[in-house]
């Protein structure tokens, strides 16, 4: 299991983090971001269960939020060497739905901005009937201070990452006992 000392949010996502913390209910976006990733210890207490295999850990998760149902979102560390931001946000959703959602932290920023939490975004379907993304100007504004040359609609977001990461629902299906 890995330590918990690279637990710490990257700073664009401890502050698109403290919005969406003041946002919950308010945009009726169905998600609830964490103030801190689980800890490792938490983290595989929770793909355990979502598996149902003792036998994995966590490690290739940093998971920072949740729908109301309990669903997850994370960065999937499939990237080896390469920093967190870099790496793709997932869904594991409390109904064993999955998706990969953004490419990396820049893309999920901008997905937040155009009013799109991870569940909405993982979803093929209407996430609630007569349910409309909002965009937030807040949010906007931030991932325009750290993420400004990567501006892209949360369709376009959303697409790029399920191109780049077809395999994910597999991968993690064949952990599943």
């Amino acid at each position: 299991m890995t330590s918990n000392e690279d637990r710490r949010f990257p700073v664009a996502l401890g502050a698109a983090m403290a919005v969406r913390l003041g946002l919950i209910g308010e945009d009726k976006v169905d998600f609830e971001p964490y103030e801190a990733f689980l800890t490792a210890e938490e983290t595989t207490d929770w793909f355990r269960a979502w598996t149902g295999n003792g036998e994995l850990d966590g490690d290739e998760f940093r998971v920072f939020g949740q729908d109301g149902t309990g669903g997850n979102v994370a960065f999937w560390l499939i990237r080896p060497g390469r920093p967190l931001v870099e790496q793709p946000i997932v869904f594991l959703g409390s109904e064993g739905e999955t998706g990969v959602i953004a490419r990396n932290l820049a893309a999920f920023l901008w997905l937040l901005a155009d009013g799109f939490g991870p569940w909405e975004a993982s979803t093929t379907h209407d996430p609630e009937p007569g349910w409309a993304p909002r965009p937030n100007r807040e949010l906007a504004a931030i991932a325009a201070q750290f993420a400004p040359d990567q501006r892209a609609p949360a369709a376009a977001i959303v697409e790029q990452a399920t191109h780049e990461f077809p395999d994910f629902d597999d991968t993690v299906m064949e952990r599943c006992r």
